[in-house]
C-alpha cells in the first residue's frame, strides 16, 4: 500500500468527520426553527439541486449513472438511510450535547465498521477483527462514557 495514498486517504476520513459534526450542529439549528422531518426534506432538496448542478451543469461527475442497474439492491439503501441519519442526528444534538451525540454516533460507527469489515459485507473486502480492534473500540466506549459523566 502507498503510504501517500493511504495518508491522503485518512485526510479525506478527517475532513469526513469535520463536516459531519458541522452538518449536526447546523442541522440541529435549522430544527429548531423549522421541526426535524421539515429539516431532513430541506437538505436533501438542497444536497439533490446542488448536485443536479455538479453532475449535469458543470458535469463533474464520471458519467455512469447509465450503469445504475448494475449494482447490487442493497447498494440503493443508502439514500434511505441518509434520511434516519440526518433525521436522528438533528434530533440529538439538542438533547445529548454536540460532543456526546458525535462520541455515540462515533462508537456506533466503530462497532459498525469492525463488523462490516469482518463479514466482508456489502462488498467489502473481508478484514477479521483482531484483539486490538476491540480494545480500541472498549477504550472508544470507556472516553464515551467519560464524557457523558
Amino acid at each position: 500500500m502507498d503510504i501517500s495514498n493511504h495518508i491522503m486517504a485518512l485526510g479525506l476520513a478527517l475532513l469526513s468527520g469535520i463536516l459531519m459534526a458541522v452538518q449536526g450542529s447546523l442541522n440541529a439549528a435549522l430544527s429548531k426553527v423549522i421541526g426535524l422531518m421539515e429539516t431532513t426534506f430541506i437538505v436533501h432538496l438542497i444536497g439533490t439541486v446542488l448536485l443536479i448542478v455538479i453532475l449535469f451543469l458543470l458535469k463533474l461527475g464520471r458519467g455512469n449513472l447509465y450503469a445504475l442497474t448494475d449494482a447490487p439492491w442493497y447498494a440503493y439503501l443508502g439514500g434511505v438511510i441518509s434520511i434516519f441519519i440526518i433525521y436522528l442526528v438533528a434530533a440529538s444534538i439538542p438533547q445529548a450535547g454536540m460532543a456526546n451525540a458525535t462520541t455515540a454516533i462515533i462508537v456506533g460507527q466503530v462497532l459498525t465498521a469492525i463488523i462490516i469489515d469482518h463479514l466482508g459485507a456489502f462488498g467489502m473486502e473481508q478484514a477479521s477483527w483482531e484483539w486490538n480492534d476491540l480494545a480500541g473500540l472498549a477504550l472508544l466506549a470507556i472516553g464515551a462514557y467519560l464524557l457523558l459523566k
